[in-house]
């Protein structure tokens, strides 16, 4: 008899930790707004949760300035970028917050001009990267986050490293609504 009540203790407790881990808006859009005012880098996504502490997201780069090279001069960044990653949350408390790591690949489609001596050069910008992101994000009250993060990727388009680095560096400040 006393396996019986364990057994049936730990089945509530298997769906009352279910019922909280499914209690959360399962959804995110947002806004990296650091790179809107800074560099007019247009950067929105969506965020979908697969559990309390996990998400898939895919962002769309508008503008997309490798190591955030200016656009002094004669230098114009013709380039888009999409990018899909893996969010995995270290917070305990709420749903989607605290310290977070985001592997992610990332492809990067358009051209750069740069007039040097009076001709005009273009680069093919297409790559495709592989990266790792890290980052902290504030939940208040599941409905509004914010939050900072920083990644490193590796391009691997032999035209994009021949005019800038393989290595490429990213960061922003992220305003989101949950839905």
């Amino acid at each position: 008899m006393k396996k019986l009540y364990a057994a049936a203790f730990l089945f509530l407790i298997g769906i009352n930790m279910k019922a909280q881990e499914s209690d959360f808006p399962k959804n995110e859009a947002k806004l990296n707004i650091a790179n809107t005012i800074a560099i007019a880098s247009v950067e929105v996504g969506y965020e979908r949760f697969i559990g309390f502490n996990q998400s898939v997201d895919v962002e769309f780069l508008i503008n997309d300035r490798i190591n955030y090279h200016s656009e002094k001069g004669s230098r114009k960044f013709n380039t888009n970028s999409i990018k899909l990653g893996y969010n995995y949350y270290f917070g305990k408390e709420t749903a989607g917050s605290g310290i977070y790591a985001n592997p992610f690949v990332k492809y990067r489609f358009g051209d750069f001009e740069q007039e040097v001596s009076n001709v005009m050069l273009e680069t093919d910008m297409n790559a495709f990267m592989v990266g790792l992101g890290a980052g902290y994000k504030w939940n208040f009250g599941d409905k509004f986050v914010l939050g900072p993060y920083v990644s490193i990727a590796r391009n691997f388009s032999d035209e994009v490293k021949e005019r800038f680095s393989a290595i490429e560096f990213h960061g922003g400040f992220s305003v989101g609504y949950r839905f």
